[in-house]
């Protein structure tokens, strides 16, 4: 992906965005500088404002550093919960490469693309479950295929004409065709509890991170207060830059604490890595 233009915003423009979409989620247009074209194209191989990226990173990783992340081992402290990570052994390929992929394609990349959930979401999940190996890296490649056709099959083609039978609704459904203008006029209507659903269930995902040992119910959600605040950034990029953009900017994230680790257990304990 090239370099974007110059953005039109700046990044406290860019927060004050973000936090005006958390109380009013809605369709929104793209953000300012985006440049013209194919917009299927665009929503995955837009130009990146790679420095407000690294910004957006930046913000996150110090929130989760400085507030976040300490509440989260305070409370595994008290309810007696475990991370399962061993730092002499991360797995440094799906943190940064297979899980911003295929975890962006199951929760956030219907947002703005509801047609498509049943082309992509149910192999994105199974993928998700099952985690990266050969044949599986062939099972994404199937995904990125069917993410493929759903241009061609999906936004382009017309909707179903009204009263069409169950089985042609099942077959676009399959397809990722259009949906009516009603059904997306419905889906907007109820867009900001998808928007907030795919995030609890995006933070949900990363208790598997932990032994939860016998750790009480209602302090489950701060095990993940991290998790759960850069879904909601991620998801409102989504929307508002396009999934390319979530991918690069999940990876990144990922990719920092990941690289610092490596780089202090070689420098200091001389592990193998």
């Amino acid at each position: 992906m090239k370099p974007a233009p110059s953005s039109q915003m700046r990044f406290r423009d860019e927060l004050k965005d973000f936090f005006y979409f958390l109380r009013h989620p809605r369709s929104a247009r793209r953000l300012p500088g985006r440049v013209q074209g194919d917009g299927w194209y665009l929503d995955w191989f837009a130009p990146l404002p790679w420095k407000r990226l690294l910004q957006w990173a930046g913000m996150l990783w110090l929130i989760n550093a400085l507030v976040l992340g300490p509440i989260a081992v305070s409370v595994a402290g008290v309810g007696g919960a475990q991370h399962r990570l061993d730092p002499t052994r991360i797995p440094w390929v799906q943190a940064i490469i297979w899980a911003p992929i295929v975890e962006e394609l199951v929760f956030r990349f219907v947002l703005r693309r509801p047609s498509q959930w049943l082309t992509v979401v149910p192999l994105a999940v199974f993928l998700m479950f099952q985690g990266p190996n050969w044949w599986l890296i062939q099972g994404l490649l199937v995904l990125c295929l069917a993410v493929w056709i759903s241009r061609y099959t999906g936004m382009p083609r017309q909707a179903l004409p009204a009263g069409s039978s169950w089985w042609r609704k099942l077959v676009g459904a399959l397809q990722g065709r259009a949906w009516r203008f009603s059904s997306m006029r419905r889906y907007w209507r109820f867009f900001p509890w998808v928007f907030y659903g795919a995030t609890l269930a995006f933070g949900a995902l990363h208790l598997y991170n932990f032994q939860l040992n016998s750790m009480s119910w209602y302090l489950l959600p701060m095990l993940v207060l991290p998790q759960c605040l850069t879904g909601l950034v991620l998801a409102w990029l989504r929307v508002r830059r396009g999934i390319g953009a979530s991918i690069v900017l999940h990876a990144i994230f990922n990719g920092g604490p990941v690289l610092l680790i490596v780089g202090l257990l070689k420098l200091f304990d001389g592990i193998p890595v």
